[in-house]
């Protein structure tokens, strides 16, 4: 097959198709394939290699090396020539292989004798599933028309591995999507949930990856690719005037459909003897093959923006949309790539969990799912490509782990870990009316954030004190376009309906950093989250801000009202927004509108700087919130977006705790009424902590205030304080490990 055509290639293929259609075993059409693809390309060896979990490959089928090495000859991922294609994801053609960088010689198979060596990955979608290898004891390159037409083949019996097509008694042949899968990932919201698979974007099926007739599968492609430039054009002119990354996106959309080279491309596989379907998902695999390599921030999001109108495209050939016939489970956990506030809002409460393969801890998501109190895992690698519809999982938000189709021993521990959970939850129960009193008499109030009406039936049951953080951006968020003002006061006016009597902090609009508004023009920051967010968009765009005040205001109608700012950095920035509010009083005033018999203003420390701001400042605030969150990243100079040292930085260091306990003396001195606000709050050993430094009010997540509460019913706060001031004065760099080693003294496990 040295001067390979186009209709050789098509027989190949054709071959193929007789071959996977015999009903027979999958390893004996393993073996048929690899004795046609050696005979139709004139080589004396061809094998398959499949892996047989994440880091191994296994000799599955061959033409040509010892027969007895099959399924016996194994090989790490990197380990070799074949490791090496299965590494890289790219084709090795080598005229001498044993002087190749890599290569390895393995006796048992006999290879010794090849000389030349063609390599290819058979991937998916980006995922590798193994190596299809032809060798010849002539030292030849393979030409660019043979590796093209095993990389044809390659992506068939990708398609036909995922289908099932080679199933056998092995482990690298058990049935795809059937076996146990253990995804260690990240955790953006805890708690944890067991259910059934629901894929927000069900996986296109391709079953007909080679075709008959190439003349109509181009005539197909073309009426595809035009229902797909219509769909786009159309998209545009409905975006028109809008915002700006979603016009960016769409323009890139718009020019991968009119792509001449990605069509030329696509029309080749065809000719060669794919399916439309299968020629557009070859060239989708290609693109996310090379988004694992690419670095480059901007070319991974144009690849991205590949893969979508791949999907697009695939869809219109399939007429497998989003709805598939597929009943929402009982049960349901939410997969996907990643996912909008808006969209995780039409699901609402109906969810027991959320597993992401992207997504952030601040991303608009995360937000969401803290609102709704939904575990949510993110980074969960490959997890769309995975599981399927109906799939049993389970998801551990205390870990940041999921269990896909769990064998029967995990089950079982995790119902007893899901269990032991709800049987503390009905312990706490019993002490939700009663107060977070210590040992030795100090009383804790302990509040809960919202940011959905949907939270407020926790404030009864989780029985918190009130709301200590209302977080006002997901009104926003949510939104294709600027709430009114009307439409804000009502809102704000039934969450304190809502919260009878009990007092709720709004927050004001914080946006900015990993929350820009879909109207919003974005702003080109190297470092967001160093960037002009919250109160600085809020001061240098007034606008926004006065509606969102006046319509506090207006929502309070005469009842006492209590509003911080986000993110103040300095004295004046508190100032400046102050008197924002006192010209929206006296706007409030003008028309005559009750203004609150009480109204509060204060402000979030989430910076360093705020700490040290001049006395004044803490002479005039009303009250002062600790945002944990952000003020722990400041404090490192950790970014809490970045996996690699976020979790580097212990809340309970000796340096973070001492400067919480200057700000505490500080409030202190003025009678400052002051709170933690952040996850950190809600995790009952950070949460002890915390209070020993002085801090007497916590907020936190509604299922946190039961755990948080008992275990403060069971200490003595200033025994736990002196253990806090023995490790800083011993030099110790973390007190978790002294103060929960004085728990265990106690008999107390957290």
């Amino acid at each position: 097959m040295s001067e390979s055509t186009e209709s050789e290639s098509r027989k190949l293929l054709g071959r193929l198709r007789e071959a996977l259609a015999e009903d027979s075993a999958g390893q004996e059409r393993l073996d048929k394939i690899t004795h046609l693809i050696a005979s139709s390309m004139g080589t004396e060896v061809c094998s398959i290699y499949l892996f047989r979990d994440s880091e191994t490959l296994e000799l599955c089928a061959t033409e040509g090396l010892k027969a007895e090495s099959v399924h016996q000859t194994r090989l790490r991922v990197g380990e070799g020539l074949v490791g090496r294609v299965a590494k890289s994801s790219h084709i090795i053609n080598t005229a001498d292989a044993p002087k190749e960088k890599g290569f390895r010689y393995m006796p048992e198979t006999g290879e010794e004798i090849y000389s030349s060596f063609c390599g290819v990955p058979i991937q998916r979608l980006g995922e590798n599933l193994g190596v299809l290898v032809v060798q010849s004891k002539e030292a030849r390159d393979f030409s660019a028309d043979e590796t093209y037409a095993l990389e044809v083949v390659a992506m068939v019996l990708a398609e036909m591995t995922e289908l099932g097509a080679f199933v056998g008694e092995h482990d690298a042949m058990q049935a795809r999507h059937r076996q146990s899968v253990l995804i260690k990932a990240g955790s953006a919201q805890e708690g944890t949930a067991e259910g059934h698979v629901w894929l927000h974007e069900p996986r296109v099926v391709v079953t007909n990856p080679i075709a008959d007739d190439p003349e109509t599968e181009l005539k197909r492609l073309d009426e595809a690719v035009d229902t797909l430039r219509v769909g786009v054009d159309k998209m545009l002119e409905g975006a028109a005037g809008g915002d700006k990354e979603q016009l960016q996106v769409l323009e890139a959309y718009r020019m991968f459909a009119n792509s001449k080279g990605w069509m030329k491309r696509m029309q080749s596989d065809i000719a060669r003897g794919l399916s439309a379907e299968a020629a557009v998902e070859k060239e989708q695999s290609t693109a996310r093959a090379r988004m694992e390599q690419v670095t480059d921030a901007y070319l991974r999001e144009r690849l991205h923006d590949l893969d979508d109108v791949s999907n697009r495209l695939l869809r219109i050939l399939t007429g497998q949309g989003a709805q598939t016939g597929a009943e929402l489970p009982a049960d349901p956990i939410l997969v996907a790539r990643n996912i909008g506030p808006g969209e995780l809002l039409e699901y609402g409460r109906s969810l027991r969990g959320i597993v992401l393969e992207e997504g952030s801890v601040g991303s608009h998501a995360a937000i969401v799912a803290r609102a709704l109190a939904i575990p949510l895992i993110i980074h969960a690698d490959r997890i769309t490509t995975e599981a399927l519809n109906g799939d049993h999982i389970m998801v551990d938000g205390d870990q940041g782990i999921v269990h896909l189709r769990p064998d029967e021993t995990v089950v079982n521990a995790f119902r007893d870990k899901i269990a032991m959970q709800a049987e503390a939850q009905e312990r706490y129960a019993s002490i939700r009316d009663k107060p977070a009193t210590t040992l030795d008499g100090v009383t804790m109030s302990l509040t809960m954030n919202a940011g959905l009406m949907a939270d407020l039936p926790s404030l009864e049951g989780s029985g918190a004190e009130g709301v200590g953080l209302f977080r006002t951006e997901l009104q926003f968020l949510v939104r294709s376009q600027m709430p009114k003002r009307s439409e804000l006061s009502a809102l704000y006016a039934r969450v304190m309906d809502a919260a009878k009597g009990k007092r709720v902090v709004f927050r004001t609009l914080d946006i900015g950093s990993d929350k820009v508004l879909p109207y919003m023009t974005p702003e080109d920051e190297p470092n967001p989250a160093l960037g002009w967010r919250a109160i600085r968009v809020g001061l240098d765009k007034p606008g926004v801000m006065r509606m969102q005040l006046q319509a506090l205001l207006r929502a309070a109608n005469g009842r006492p009202l209590s509003v911080m700012f986000p993110f103040i950095a300095q004295y004046e920035e508190y100032t400046r927004a102050v008197w924002e509010m006192e010209k929206a009083k006296e706007r409030e005033r003008k028309l005559g509108h009750p203004l609150p018999e009480k109204l509060d203003l204060g402000a979030m420390l989430e910076t360093p700087s705020l700490g040290f701001a001049p006395q004044k400042f803490f002479d005039e605030v009303g009250f002062l919130s600790i945002g944990g969150n952000d003020l722990k990243q400041f404090f490192f100079a950790a970014d809490r977006e970045n996996e690699r040292v976020r979790k580097r930085y212990d809340t309970l260091n000796v340096s973070f705790l001492t400067f919480l306990e200057g700000i505490v003396a500080r409030c202190n001195h003025n009678a400052t009424p002051l709170s933690f606000c952040g996850e950190d709050a809600g995790r009952p050993l950070e949460a002890l902590c915390l209070a020993a430094m002085g801090l007497r009010t916590l907020s936190m997540r509604p299922a946190s205030i039961g755990p948080v509460k008992n275990l403060f019913r069971r200490v003595n706060l200033a025994e736990v304080r002196q253990v806090i001031i023995e490790a800083r004065d011993q030099g110790e760099q973390s007190v978790r490990k002294p103060v929960k080693d004085y728990l265990a003294a106690q008999g107390i496990i957290v």
